[in-house]
């Protein structure tokens, strides 16, 4: 790990804002990859207004599973996906060309721990997320429906 600066959160945000602008003009060819992990669009549903939200996240593969987490940069509050999510855990995952319906859940235990370290050994920015944090930073588990 190195000493160097987290960018703000406003910078994040905004970074953030520009691939998805990107990823979206180009049809999701370009932007494929952030933080040294591939992209995936999780389409979830606002737990307060019922409307479509939709987020990039870097992932990573279990099986037949897709694996985010939910670091939101190192914030205090978790971010509203994961939110939207444990209030409908009915989701959509649009993976390169792979569209589908998916249920999240939450990883515990030993599976947590190893999908943690995974997450980790891709992109070490979520262990600096989770120094000083009060939250424990989920690891979420997003199953293919039915």
């Amino acid at each position: 790990m190195t000493d160097r600066k987290m960018p703000s959160r406003k910078n994040r945000e905004i970074a953030w804002r520009a691939h998805k602008v990107l990823w979206r003009v180009s049809g999701g060819r370009v932007g494929t990859r952030a933080t040294g992990m591939p992209v995936l669009e999780l389409i979830t549903t606002g737990r307060k207004s019922g409307v479509s939200r939709s987020v990039l996240l870097p992932y990573l593969t279990e099986g037949d599973s897709y694996v985010v987490v939910a670091s939101n940069a190192g914030d205090p509050r978790h971010p509203a996906w994961w939110l939207n999510l444990q209030a409908d855990p009915a989701a959509e995952v649009v993976a390169g060309r792979n569209r589908q319906r998916v249920v999240a859940r939450e990883a515990e235990g030993d599976e947590r721990a190893a999908l943690w370290q995974r997450a980790v050994e891709m992109s070490s920015g979520y262990a600096t997320y989770a120094e000083g944090l009060e939250r424990r930073i989920p690891v979420v588990v997003l199953d293919p429906a039915g």
